[in-house]
C-alpha cells in the first residue's frame, strides 16, 4: 500500500511543498520509502487510512507542526512522537489506542490534541500527562474514562475540554482552577453532581458553552437544566447546593452498613 503514497511524497520533495496530504488510500504504514527525507514537512495529512503504528522514525520530520492521524487503526504510538519539538496540533481521534506512550506529556508547544474515540480511561495517561500546559484545546470524548485526574488543574491554557460520551461519575474540584476555560463538554456521561468549583468558571454568556445533558443528574440540577445553563451555574453556586453536595459526597464516602452474620447466629444457637 505504501506505493499508493510514492507519487504524493515525490511531488511533494519535487515542489518543496510543506503540506503532505493522503487520505483514504489504504495506507497501512508510515515506514513509506522518501517520506522522512521530507524534512521541511510542517503539515502531515493521513487520516482514512489503515496505519497501525506510528514509528520511532516519526521524530525525524523536525519541523511538524501539525499532525493528522485520524481514523486510522492505530494501537501504538512511539515514544519517539513527543520529540517533534514544533509539533502544535496532534489529531489521534477514532483509532484503537488504549494507552499513551511514556513521555507522552514532553511536547514543549503542543496547543490541540484530539483522543476522540478511542479506548482510554485514566490508566492510559502517563505520569507527564498533565505536563501539557500549553494546550489550548482538549479533545477526550468517546473513550473509557470513569475518573478524571485531579492533576487536569495544572492545564491552566485550556480553553476548550471535551470529555463527553465516557463513563465519569465525578469531575475533580480542579476544574474549577482552570481560569481560561470556555467550553466544557461533559454530556452522555454517568454524572449526578458537579463540585461547587465550577461554579467559578465564565462558561456562561453567547461566546461560552457547558454541554451536560444525558447524565443523571440529581433532581434540583435536571431541573435547573431545564431552565438553562444560566440556572445551573446561579444554582451550584449558591450556599444551598454547597450544602446538598457536602452530603452528597458524605454518602459516596460512608462504609456500606454492615449485615449480621448468618453463620455465627447458627452456631451459637446450637
Amino acid at each position: 500500500m505504501a506505493a499508493k503514497a510514492k507519487k504524493f511524497i515525490e511531488e511533494c520533495k519535487d515542489t518543496k511543498n510543506n503540506e503532505l496530504e493522503i487520505v483514504d488510500k489504504g495506507i497501512n504504514t508510515l515506514e513509506i520509502p522518501g517520506l522522512y527525507d521530507l524534512k521541511h514537512l510542517t503539515r502531515l495529512t493521513m487520516p482514512h487510512n489503515k496505519i497501525t503504528v506510528v514509528p520511532d522514525v516519526i521524530s525525524e520530520l523536525v519541523n511538524l507542526e501539525h499532525l493528522n492521524l485520524f481514523n486510522n487503526h492505530i494501537k501504538e504510538l512511539s515514544t519517539s512522537i513527543s520529540s517533534l519539538m514544533k509539533l502544535k496540533l496532534l489529531n489521534l481521534g477514532m483509532n484503537k489506542l488504549s494507552v499513551l506512550p511514556r513521555g507522552f506529556g514532553a511536547f514543549p508547544v503542543l496547543e490541540v490534541l484530539d483522543i476522540t474515540y478511542n479506548n482510554l480511561n485514566e490508566k492510559s495517561l502517563p505520569g507527564n500527562f498533565f505536563c501539557l500546559n500549553t494546550l489550548r484545546a482538549l479533545y477526550m470524548g468517546d473513550n473509557d474514562f470513569e475518573n478524571m485526574p485531579e492533576e487536569i488543574g495544572k492545564l491552566k491554557n485550556i480553553q476548550i475540554m471535551v470529555l463527553r460520551d465516557n463513563d465519569l461519575t465525578s469531575l475533580p474540584k480542579e476544574i474549577g482552577e482552570m481560569p481560561r476555560l470556555r467550553e466544557l463538554h461533559v454530556q452522555g456521561n454517568r454524572l449526578t453532581v458537579l463540585p461547587p468549583e465550577i461554579g467559578h468558571l465564565d462558561l456562561v454568556g453567547s461566546k461560552q458553552v457547558f454541554r451536560g445533558e444525558n447524565n443523571p443528574w440529581v433532581t434540583p440540577i435536571a431541573e435547573q437544566y431545564q431552565l438553562g445553563v444560566s440556572h445551573v451555574f446561579d444554582y451550584i453556586r449558591s450556599d444551598t447546593y454547597r450544602y446538598l453536595y457536602g452530603r452528597h459526597i458524605a454518602a459516596d464516602a460512608a462504609p456500606p452498613p454492615k449485615t449480621a452474620d448468618k453463620s455465627k447466629k447458627i452456631s451459637r444457637s446450637t
